[in-house]
């Protein structure tokens, strides 16, 4: 028993070392291949992991895709700065509705290109971001988890009042980006998952592109030191309140562009779509994947999507299922699927490669990076 506990620590370790032993270039490579193997996933149809007959697989590919880039905005919150967020689906409702507003035959509001409403929205979360942030982000913990969490209950509520956002009713014939196929019919139809899903996955390549750049950034420390010990970080003379602003106002563009990527896919908008309970998914997303890998936001985010839509017949226990499965994860694997590993060194497997070939020197441990 205590060899085989042994072993798999080792194999672990073996693959950490061979990913940190491969060259810039080598990584890139073998990040492209997957990438491609990615892009093809709904195109392939793999009969193992292939959606039930009732639902479409591209659009089941699709949905875990939007699920995958609203965990990754989460996880700039929760996993990079340590804010524990438990109304992201209001940032992802307001994505959704700037979409509606500008696109839908149903809105008073001008109409612009779907395309357009993808930053828009950007922007219009963000402002939302910065307004709640402002006031709240002195707050710590549980004080801080409750006002997030009445911040979506306050989105949700909004739409149901205010007569322009049409409550329950909702908004139709919600835009999509523009082409048309050679029989004229619509590229990005609401029934065409494959296109859908190819502008998300980019989308989500990029971001994760950029938020690379942020965690090796001196933001990136600077969250790292706040979640370790915000105390600290204050005292060593870091800004926290303005950098914590900063990763809620980044986390809400990213919710935001989810959302509004939402809207165009399922072509209606109404407040039934924006409740607690997807939230918390939000979050359980984040947990299972690894909180502060962004990797891991990823995986935990197509998973959680996924498995409701697959195996439908228990798709109605799904808060049931993804609870034990948390507190099966606390117990056995804390840090999640792909837990963080966080550094403050931009070059740090050069460094360790460089002291390990040192003569007589002895290799370096290998310490925690971020996930790149």
């Amino acid at each position: 028993m205590d060899e085989q506990s042994e072993a798999k620590p080792s194999r672990f370790a073996g693959l950490t070392r061979w990913w940190d032993g491969l060259h810039r270039w080598q990584q890139w490579a073998v990040l492209a291949v997957a990438a491609v193997l990615v892009y093809l996933l709904p195109v392939l149809n793999p009969p193992l992991i292939t959606s039930e007959p009732s639902n479409d697989f591209p659009i089941t590919c699709v949905t875990m895709a939007i699920y995958a880039l609203a965990a990754l905005g989460l996880n700039v919150v929760v996993g990079q700065a340590g804010l524990l967020d438990l109304g992201y689906i209001g940032f992802f409702a307001v994505g959704a509705y700037v979409t509606a507003l500008w696109t839908s035959q149903d809105s008073s509001f001008v109409h612009i290109p779907y395309l357009w409403t993808l930053p828009l929205a950007m922007i219009v979360t963000v402002f939302f971001g910065i307004i709640l942030g402002l006031p709240t982000l002195r707050l710590r913990g549980d004080y801080l988890a409750i006002v997030t969490l009445g911040f979506g209950e306050i989105i949700r509520l909004l739409a149901t009042i205010i007569p322009a956002l049409k409550g329950q009713t909702g908004f139709q014939n919600v835009g999509a980006p523009p082409g048309t196929d050679s029989d004229g019919n619509p590229i990005f139809a609401n029934n065409k998952g494959v296109p859908w899903y190819w502008l998300t996955v980019t989308i989500i390549i990029i971001v994760m592109l950029l938020l690379g750049n942020l965690e090796r950034s001196r933001a990136g420390r600077a969250w790292v030191a706040t979640r370790e010990d915000e105390d600290a970080a204050e005292i060593m003379g870091v800004p926290t309140f303005k950098f914590k602003l900063w990763a809620f106002a980044i986390g809400a563009a990213i919710g935001g562009l989810s959302g509004a990527l939402f809207g165009g896919l399922n072509g209606f908008v109404n407040n039934q779509k924006f409740d607690v309970q997807t939230s918390m998914l939000f979050l359980a997303a984040v947990v299972l994947g690894g909180a502060g890998n962004k990797f891991g936001a990823v995986i935990g985010g197509a998973l959680i999507a996924y498995i409701p839509l697959r195996f439908t017949g228990i798709a109605e226990y799904k808060y049931l299922i993804f609870g034990a499965i948390l507190v099966l994860l606390m117990i056995f694997r804390s840090q999640g699927l792909l837990g963080a590993r966080n550094h403050l060194l931009t070059y740090a497997s050069r460094a360790r490669r460089w002291l390990s070939d040192r003569p007589g020197s002895t290799p370096a441990p290998a310490t925690k990076e971020s996930g790149s």
